[in-house]
């Protein structure tokens, strides 16, 4: 007996869970086109169509919702009469035909089905001509699955026979309602328990995720909406496959199988993942001509590894299925705790279409169907009719578009054509791009060679801009600026006094110089004597400046204490030196994974193909502005201090204070007329978010580098200086400065990409996108970033093993290209061949232009005596967060903690906030779960200093504004800003607020000399003059570091 309740029937397990997915979405549609050729008769068709519903309940089951049941019941009715519409399409041409078939075939998949009201099923006949018809069919696919749509062929065309003799189909059939009870009885049968326990054996995670490189991310929820592309796949491959399964006693559906499971893998590099299979459970004889929903997805799990062999992939995908195929009957999502809609992500389903069927004269044949009963976002259908085998890519327009699923397919067809020829290959060697592919990332994308001056120096470029411009102002420092001429004399007489100290190619020189004229002519100095220039920065710790120049071996050092007036009697004509092209010109300290910083040893060849390169693309015109705000210690500002010199422009080195002071930059970029200018993003995001923009910005050309750009920024820069060129430039120091740029338009890429893309290529680099084997990566792909070209470098200061480790040999056969930089930076390809920069493959970040290593900080912290272990995160807000695991109970203070890195780390290495666990939370492998460490709470952290809160109004006002930047609760007047989490940017951004609220003169140099609220308000006491000028406030910050430059003693060494 059925189980009835009320005036209707409980749905199969199926039913339900499909019902609670759709909730009246179209999407979750099934239908077909069946091809009719022959002398048909268009009314007893119809009619055979009426008989075979009149046979078969669920073509006449509508489905009601009951008060109080969260999920209908089925209803059948007695009799339905078929909904049927003729369309005569006899008239139009082939082509014509087939779009409006194609239309009618969509329209009919997205109609709306009133489900309460019968009946569900609906029919078009489209008269193609006298003797070729075709029959759509939809019905909603609670009510059948790709199965029924094969045996609806059957029936139609046995009942069209039937009819034609006028006679009536009588044979009993199985009804769905029997496998619905039969369904609902199974889960709570004796073998329940078992099927349950397999299931949980597989170890199914409780949500699949798998995202596909090249997927969108939907901001919200959305409805599912299907589309698809379809190919055919080659006779020949279709051939190969069949081949393949009987020589390895297989199916052609394990073939098809295996080769997505492998396009998955090296698309996501995700080694274990779970695929929903789409299988029919009428493996039962009583089943074979139900109609109805009794197909299922299973889910088939792999563990795919770069060893694996394809054959031997075969043989896991055999097994599985056979196993999980014994027990799908008892499988529900919910069963492995997975209550998401979303169960599969990726599905795939292989279908083996039915030879025509004859009534008659008449030939139906099943040519073209769809059928959804569980969402995805990608599904491959393979079809096979005859010797035809289709793919057929369905997707969810939400998550892909329809290019790239075009790309897709076609990595799919390259895939196949290889597995079917080398399946003793293991899968990480098939190929996935094809040969005209594999043409456009190799070569056609680094076709970027121009000439450059090869013979000569860097130096020598710039003598050669003297005589071309020796009256033009080649640098400006505040008040203070030289000529052309008089720069070239001044380093002219340097040179020749380091050359009678020794100074010789290959002999390294440190620069220990604030930002001055002095940096300048001593960075000339240098080249011109042959030797290369160690630029090092005054204000890191003495340890620091140490280490640098000892491994460096640095024969001298050159500071503002040099005896610049023995200098200034040597001559001042161009001096000589046997320096050469591949002599070095820098070496630059980058941070290091073992606690220490390594050099990187330039030379002028590749400075000078990089300068070359760089003037090109920026196309500035001769005699520009150009603005430096960097430090020399880092590469950044090497794109306007060469360009620059090189061009006839005015170089303009902006003071520290200036720098930092926004209000001060924007007044001296509206007086000097800066052209260019390259900057670190979040710098710039700072000083924008406290001056007036258009005085901040430059005329013509703005350079973002040393970080990832975002296109909120470039909107805002776009909005205030609508007339400068943006560039984003990236470029590991192993490069030379940089190797891509990429000049913002329009934000049409933001559509395709999160962030501002790197770009292309500069002249003469290569750059490569290869995945763990080095093979290349399809577009859209992320892979780690190879540079080849003639900016690479030639390698690390005294550290051959790495420069081996780090600089590999080119294998992509161009010869002027013979060793490629492994940078570590994960980008992909946009389709317009464009990269875009996706992250790191390890634990090294780019903070203000810095690159860090986070290990080389953890190393550091966990030589502190009170520190068991500690993990360093930078978090989305560009703060760096150290987690530490003390030795003792006793927990170490922030302010003991700051006073230790100090000693050892530059001021960008210091952490924002410090986290004390009790221990690292870990992962299955035993690996730190950065993902799992906490934010920092915002509460005050533990400072040596006693917690006294805000008195008056003013201390007040101050601590509201230290509480907002630094993302603090609660801030006392003795608590130390640094302490706290600051950093120079958040000194930028208190500075504009402060200075506004108590309207009166007050310089960067200040808050770093007052970094306490009680300090603070004793400097802004009320005898302070309320008038007191911009310029005189910067002559007092001018004072304070030409007295700081005095105390900082350097001698020579060595």
């Amino acid at each position: 007996m059925y189980t009835k309740t009320v005036s209707g029937f409980q749905l199969s397990p199926l039913q339900k869970r499909l019902w609670l997915l759709q909730q009246y979405n179209s999407t979750y549609c099934t239908q077909c086109a069946i091809f009719l050729e022959g002398n048909l008769k268009p009314e007893v068709l119809k009619a055979a169509f009426q008989q075979v519903i009149n046979r078969h309940g669920i073509l006449r089951t509508s489905f009601r919702r009951l008060s109080g049941i969260k999920v209908p019941v089925m209803v059948i009715a007695e009799s339905s009469v078929l909904v049927w519409h003729e369309i005569n399409l006899s008239d139009c041409e082939p082509q014509e035909q087939e779009a409006k078939f194609e239309a009618t075939f969509k329209q009919q998949r997205h109609q709306n089905f009133d489900f309460e009201q019968d009946p569900l099923l609906s029919a078009s006949l489209l008269t193609l001509s006298l003797d070729k018809y075709i029959l759509i069919i939809s019905l909603p696919s609670l009510c059948a699955d790709t199965w029924t749509l094969k045996n609806l062929v059957a029936e139609i065309s046995y009942s069209y026979s039937a009819c034609l003799e006028s006679e009536i189909v009588s044979e009993e059939v199985v009804q769905y309602l029997q496998f619905s009870e039969w369904q609902n009885q199974l889960l709570e049968d004796e073998n329940a328990e078992i099927a349950h326990k397999y299931w949980q054996e597989q170890k199914l995670p409780s949500q699949t995720i798998l995202r596909l490189p090249f997927e969108s991310h939907p901001a919200k929820q959305t409805e599912f909406q299907l589309d698809c592309f379809r190919l055919t796949i080659a006779p020949d491959v279709t051939a190969k496959v069949a081949t393949l399964a009987r020589k390895h006693n297989t199916s052609t559906a394990v073939v098809l199988l295996a080769c997505w499971q492998t396009l998955i893998w090296r698309l996501t590099g995700e080694s274990e993942m779970i695929i929903g299979m789409a299988g029919d459970r009428r493996e039962y004889e009583e089943l074979h001509e139900v109609l109805g929903l009794i197909a299922t997805w299973i889910p088939i799990k792999s563990q795919l590894t770069p060893d694996l062999c394809f054959q031997e992939l075969l043989k896991l995908n055999e097994n599985t299925l056979n196993n999980n195929t014994e027990w799908q009957d008892y499988y529900t999502p919910e069963s492995v705790g997975n209550d998401n809609d979303l169960v599969f992500p990726i599905g795939f389903e292989f279908e083996q279409l039915p030879e025509k069927h004859f009534a008659n004269g008449v030939s139906f044949s099943l040519e073209k169907y769809y059928s959804c009963i569980e969402p995805f976002k990608v599904k491959l259908t393979c079809t096979q009719h005859g010797e035809t085998l289709n793919a057929e890519f369905y997707y969810d327009v939400n998550y892909f578009s329809p290019d790239s699923i075009q790309r897709l397919a076609g990595h799919f067809q390259t895939l196949l054509n290889h597995a079917t020829n080398n399946p003793d290959k293991k899968i990480s060697q098939l190929d996935i791009i094809s040969k005209s592919d594999r043409q456009q990332l190799l070569v056609e994308f680094n076709q970027t060679q121009i000439d450059y001056p090869k013979d000569k120096c860097i130096h020598q470029l710039f003598e050669e801009q003297v005589e071309k411009t020796p009256n033009n102002i080649a640098v400006v420092f505040e008040d203070q600026q030289l000529t052309y001429t008089e720069l070239n004399r001044k380093a002219n007489q340097l040179a020749r006094y380091l050359q009678t100290l020794g100074v010789k190619p290959e002999v390294i020189v440190g620069l220990c110089v604030e930002r001055s004229l002095e940096m300048i002519i001593g960075l000339l100095g240098i080249l011109k004597a042959g030797g290369a220039y160690l630029p090092l920065d005054p204000t890191l710790p003495k340890e620091s400046l140490d280490f640098r120049l000892q491994d460096a071996q640095a024969s001298l050092v050159i500071n503002l204490d040099t005896d610049w007036n023995i200098i200034a009697q040597y001559d001042d004509d161009n001096p000589n030196s046997e320096v050469t092209t591949e002599n070095l010109v820098y070496v630059v300290f980058t941070s290091g994974s073992t606690g220490r910083p390594k050099g990187v040893a330039i030379e002028h060849q590749q400075l000078v193909n990089y300068l070359n390169s760089i003037t090109e693309r920026l196309n500035l015109p001769t005699a520009a502005n150009f603005a430096s705000v960097s430090t020399l210690a880092a590469d950044l500002g090497n794109t306007v201090i060469f360009p620059s010199l090189c061009t006839g422009g005015t170089l303009h080195i902006i003071s520290s204070q200036r720098v930092a002071d926004s209000a001060a930059l924007a007044e001296y970029n509206r007086q000097h007329s800066i052209d260019c200018l390259k900057i670190v993003p979040s710098h710039l995001a700072s000083l924008l978010a406290s001056a007036p923009s258009q005085s901040i910005l430059p005329r013509q050309r703005l350079i973002l580098g040393g970080e990832v750009a975002t296109w909120d920024l470039i909107e805002q820069i776009q909005q205030q200086a609508p007339d400068c060129l943006i560039f984003n430039h990236y470029g590991p120091t192993e490069a030379t400065v940089g190797v891509t740029t990429f000049a913002v338009q329009n934000n049409q890429a933001s559509h395709n990409s999160k962030t501002v893309p790197l770009g292309r290529p500069l002249g003469n680099i290569q750059i490569y996108l290869l995945d763990q084997q080095l093979q290349p990566v399809p577009i859209g792909v992320p892979g780690e970033l190879y540079i080849g070209g003639a900016s690479l470098v030639r390698g690390y200061l005294n550290r051959p093993e790495l420069t081996a480790e780090r600089f590999i040999t080119n294998t992509f056969g161009n010869s002027k290209c013979d060793r490629l930089y492994k940078t570590g930076d994960l980008a992909r390809y946009l389709p317009d061949g464009n990269i875009e920069f996706i992250g790191r493959l390890d634990n090294q970040v780019k903070i203000r232009g810095f690159r860090i290593e986070l290990s080389e900080i953890e190393t550091v912290l966990c030589q502190h005596p009170e520190v068991q272990q500690a993990v360093v995160l930078l978090r989305e807000d560009k703060r760096l967060i150290a987690y530490i695991v003390p030795k003792q109970k006793q927990t170490p203070s922030v302010s003991n903690m700051h006073r230790f890195l100090r000693e050892k780390l530059p001021e960008y290495m210091m952490p924002s906030a410090f986290v004390i666990l009790k221990a690292l939370p870990l992962m299955p492998n035993g690996k730190v779960n950065r993902s799992a460490l906490p934010e920092p709470d915002g509460y005050r952290p533990e400072l040596e200093a006693t917690y006294q809160p805000p008195q008056t109004e003013i201390e007040e006002a101050i601590a509201i504004i230290w509480q907002e930047a630094l993302n603090v609760q609660k801030v006392g007047i003795n608590d130390n800003f640094f302490e706290l989490g600051g950093h120079s940017l958040l000194i930028v951004q208190i500075h504009s607020k402060l200075r506004q609220l108590f309207n009166q003169d007050l310089s960067i140099t200040d808050l770093f000399e007052h970094p306490t609220i009680s300090s603070l308000v004793k400097f802004l006491s009320p005898e302070k003059s309320e008038e007191s000028s911009l310029e005189e406030s910067h002559n007092r910050a001018k004072s304070r570091m030409n007295e700081r430059q005095l105390r900082t003693q350097f001698r020579q060494k060595l």
